[in-house]
């Protein structure tokens, strides 16, 4: 659905008018295409130590990007990469992170900052532990400041994993990339080494066969329309009611479609069974199938209670029993469910919905440690307030105030939660290991 008032306050004589008056103006986002370059402009690399040595050499040598050690004033930065992972006292995070203070007054429109630091732990030293958790206060408020469409994002890393593992690489492409335009003020943990980085950046899932439910419209539609771009092999899931759309998805990424319920016992049996004759093989499943009943607890019912448990949380269970116990989902596999920022907030009217939603943050999280034997992860994508036809259905004055609450001041598109599925379902990911990413714009109090 389009946003008519970011569009107006864009343009002509409305973006004076909403200039002058102190409207909000959020700015149109960059999103990724094809054969763009990574970064349109330098990039400045601060921080001291090996550690930000070796990501200025990344970045320079890898990705023949333009770095910069030093900021110049004159410069218009396309990114600021702030490495923060040799810091031992919370002291140490002054010089580079006021370099990257006047840095930030000359960052292009739509620019990246990205933070690297390291995971605070029971068994730091305090000064130490103090340093490290204070960078996931530094990101989250710097990010609420940027304008222009920027945005800041961090990763951390545990104790084992260096800057150069598949992982972290992986996340560092993704988040100065426009692949994250609508990912904004999240941190980002790599548990270990694990991974492996694509032959294409372009194609990062070529020879991979991905199964996405929900696929027939909205958000599951952009997901199977991604994973083929990036070289998946797709089957897509729906209700034998969505049997013409799903038929149309499946058709234009030259995959195939299985018209299935997915809360049928059989569902994960089925699914396996079509993979595998149709495809020879299964190596990704994206769980997006999902439903709404709303209503306040006090008014709340089984017949708006259990559907809404049985699809979103239920059913995903049941099917990824059936895909661990099979012996045929073992080859560096990839679970990625849809959550959301209902279920890690709460939302009034919504406690099934996030009852549900939580429900799957807590399952990837325990999911994952079945994966690692098999190079596996399952994580999972919280989506913030996304433009489709479920929250066209809002209140017209709900949905603007809804649009404008996150620091990027607008909805987000499918494609951003997509862009966020086909990241974590990549070889590079490999190190991502039960965690919750938020493509929410930044959209709650703190986070």
């Amino acid at each position: 659905m389009s946003d008519t008032y970011l569009n107006l306050v864009n343009s002509g004589f409305t973006k004076k008018l909403a200039k002058q008056l102190g409207l909000p103006q959020p700015a149109p986002l960059r999103r990724y295409r094809p054969g763009q370059p990574l970064l349109e402009g330098p990039t400045l690399v601060l921080g001291r130590g090996a550690d930000a040595e070796a990501v200025a050499g990344l970045l320079s040598t890898t990705w023949d990007l333009e770095v910069h050690r030093h900021a110049t004033p004159e410069l218009r930065y396309a990114a600021v990469v702030v490495v923060l992972t040799e810091v031992t006292q919370p002291t140490d995070l002054s010089e580079p992170v006021l370099a990257a203070a006047g840095a930030l007054k000359s960052l292009a429109r739509g620019g990246r900052v990205v933070t690297l630091s390291r995971t605070a732990t029971a068994d730091d030293a305090p000064a130490v532990a103090a340093a490290r958790q204070g960078v996931d206060g530094l990101l989250r408020s710097l990010a609420k400041e940027l304008r222009g469409g920027s945005t800041g994002n961090g990763i951390v890393l545990d104790a084992a994993v260096g800057v150069d593992a598949p992982s972290v690489v992986g996340a560092l492409r993704f988040f100065l990339s426009t692949r994250s335009a609508f990912v904004d003020g999240q941190l980002l943990t790599v548990s270990s080494a694990a991974g492996t980085l694509p032959t294409s950046w372009e194609r990062p899932l070529e020879g991979r066969v991905a199964v996405v439910t929900g696929a027939a419209r909205g958000i599951g539609e952009s997901i199977a329309d991604t994973l083929a771009r990036d070289g998946a092999t797709v089957v897509a899931v729906d209700m034998p009611s969505a049997g013409e759309h799903l038929t149309t998805v499946a058709n234009r990424v030259r995959g195939t479609a299985l018209q299935l319920d997915v809360t049928a016992e059989d569902a994960g049996e089925r699914i396996l069974e079509h993979a595998l004759a149709r495809h020879g093989r299964i190596d990704i499943v994206v769980h997006n199938a999902g439903i709404t009943r709303d209503k306040l607890l006090a008014n709340m019912t089984p017949e708006k209670w259990d559907p809404v448990l049985a699809v979103n949380i239920a059913a995903q269970l049941r099917i990824n029993e059936a895909l661990l116990t099979s012996g045929d989902f073992a080859d560096e596999p990839r679970i990625v469910s849809l959550a959301s920022t209902s279920g890690i907030a709460g939302n009034r009217g919504q406690t099934n919905y996030a009852a549900s939603k939580g429900g799957v943050i807590g399952m990837v999280r325990a999911t994952a440690p079945l994966l690692e034997a098999f190079g596996g992860t399952a994580n999972a994508v919280a989506p913030g307030f996304i433009e489709t036809d479920m929250t066209a259905r809002i209140p017209a004055v709900t949905r603007q105030v809804a649009r404008r609450l996150n620091s990027l001041q607008q909805g987000g598109q499918p494609v951003d939660v997509a862009e966020t599925v086909a990241f974590l379902a990549s070889p590079a990911a490999g190190g991502v290991v039960g965690r919750v990413l938020r493509v929410c714009g930044q959209n709650m109090v703190g986070q």
